[in-house]
């Protein structure tokens, strides 16, 4: 049994319950974060982690990360999702983009630029000044903005397709358009706590090859590019 540290990706999922049936073995995914998932990273059980290259980056300077065994692994593009209950996108009086995940989103990094810089993201549509005093950035820590439009705190969010599709309370409407929808890159890496090495390398192997790309655009994530 081995078990990943935090694989929010549905991509990953997938990957993880096809590699399963095929191996046998038990795939466990786990959605931590802050002194949880620290503490995961420094004493296990945890074999596999799937997050952003700077993030990665971070892991391999602390020396969580087995040594040449990061591998791009998908891509996801933004979206936009909507409260349930309102039919017209553009008549919402609010709308939240994502500015962190743990400890920082590349999803936030491109949503939160669009808002902020008119010559940029949603200043191409035409949208800027009508949309400034109703855009609301989330913090780190706080889940994902279908969190916050299914509550009912907001009526329109962005953050990565593969997460604002199928969320109750909330309608998934598509992808953001054209050149402001920066793909968003993820990675997968052997963490160095892991007691199922062998198991793990063979998911990774999985998770890039091409039998897993199928998997992945189910879920809005398109495979890296080699």
């Amino acid at each position: 049994m081995f078990s990943p540290a935090r694989a929010r990706s549905r991509g990953f999922r997938e990957l993880g319950a096809a590699f399963a049936r095929a191996t046998g073995h038990k795939v466990t995914a786990l959605e931590e974060t802050g002194s949880a998932l620290e503490q995961r990273l420094a004493n296990g059980p945890a074999d596999l982690i799937t997050v952003n290259p700077e993030t990665m980056d971070d892991l391999i300077k602390k020396g969580r990360i087995v040594a040449g065994t990061v591998a791009p692994y998908m891509v996801a593009g933004l979206g936009i999702s909507v409260r349930a209950v309102r039919p017209n996108p553009m008549s919402a009086r609010s709308m939240p983009i994502r500015r962190r995940c743990w400890p920082r989103s590349r999803s936030a990094i491109h949503a939160a630029a669009a808002a902020a810089t008119p010559r940029r993201g949603i200043a191409q549509l035409g949208l800027a000044e009508q949309l400034k005093a109703k855009t609301q950035l989330t913090g780190a820590g706080t889940g994902p903005v279908t969190f916050f439009l299914a509550r009912g705190d907001f009526e329109l969010g962005i953050q990565q397709s593969n997460i604002m599709d199928g969320v109750p309370g909330t309608d998934y409407v598509g992808p953001v358009p054209g050149s402001i929808n920066k793909p968003c890159p993820n990675s997968v890496a052997l963490l160095n706590v892991s007691k199922e090495q062998d198991a793990a390398r063979a998911m990774i192997r999985y998770m890039v090859s091409a039998e897993a790309a199928p998997l992945l655009r189910k879920v809005h994530e398109e495979p890296a590019r080699k």
